[in-house]
């Protein structure tokens, strides 16, 4: 085997693990691009959808997943002033800021984490750490269904009542009393608050950049396999017109023929 086909095999070999690769990450963003599908369908279904019970989707040893998210609950009971959670380090429609999550005690006897709400803090200032009273007394929360967050302990378990995820059984290893999995991120409460919290925002219904990723990706596989091709036929080409200019050199003159 000559020294131009073993190059030619080393290239080919080069470029087929990397056209594997570029379409294998291709194939994943239009995966993802399914799943986002799949969510903002779940998203405008549940939003359509009339609000469920409390006690119809968080129960004892019930596990909230991503397919349980954005349904909107109704959860009544009181909240427990002594135990809350301020959320570091959140965005909410790109400003920063924090959140609050106090734990709600209902009236199924059960007790789940409520995300009060977002509260903007403008670039330069100091975070607040005494956190906001809830109501007092019975009160009504209308919220959206979220699963815990998850993330390395240092993320999820608090810390003098600061966390930066909000993950269901790691605050519950914090309180005297058991809680359910999952949180409700809150849309209305009566009586209402009395502090100014934000509202969180929904996710952007799009379908995101994963399109366009994963034809760039399916584009590179293709440039890499045109590369390919025109890198072989520049080796031929060569080679063709080295073969041709020696041709044309003729056979080489000896003496004898100079002096006949």
């Amino acid at each position: 085997m000559n020294r131009l086909w073993k190059r030619w095999i080393a290239l080919a070999l080069f470029v087929i693990v990397l056209g594997v690769t570029f379409v294998f990450l291709g194939r994943w963003q239009l995966d993802r691009l399914d799943q986002r599908h799949a969510r903002n369908d779940a998203i405008l279904a549940n939003e359509a959808a009339a609000p469920k019970p409390f006690d119809q989707v968080f129960a004892p040893g019930v596990t909230i997943t991503d397919a349980d998210q954005w349904q909107r609950v109704i959860a009544t009971g009181t909240f427990d002033a002594e135990h809350q959670f301020q959320v570091r380090y959140r965005f909410n429609n790109s400003q920063p800021g924090f959140e609050v999550v106090t734990p709600l005690r209902t009236t199924t006897g059960q007790t789940v984490l409520v995300n009060r709400g977002f509260i903007h803090v403008p670039g330069g200032r100091g975070i607040p750490t005494t956190l906001p009273a809830p109501p007092a007394g019975q009160v009504t929360v209308m919220g959206h269904v979220r699963r815990s967050e998850q993330g390395k302990p240092q993320a999820i378990d608090p810390n003098e009542g600061m966390v930066r995820l909000i993950n269901a059984p790691a605050i519950g290893r914090t309180l005297p009393y058991p809680v359910l999995d999952g949180w409700i991120a809150t849309l209305e409460m009566n009586p209402a608050q009395q502090a100014e919290f934000e509202t969180l925002a929904l996710p952007e219904i799009s379908d995101g950049p994963h399109f366009w990723y994963a034809m760039q990706w399916f584009l590179f596989a293709l440039i890499g396999l045109t590369g390919l091709v025109i890198f072989i036929r520049g080796d031929l080409r060569e080679r063709r017109n080295r073969r041709a200019g020696t041709a044309a050199e003729g056979p080489a003159r000896t003496p004898d023929s100079l002096t006949s």
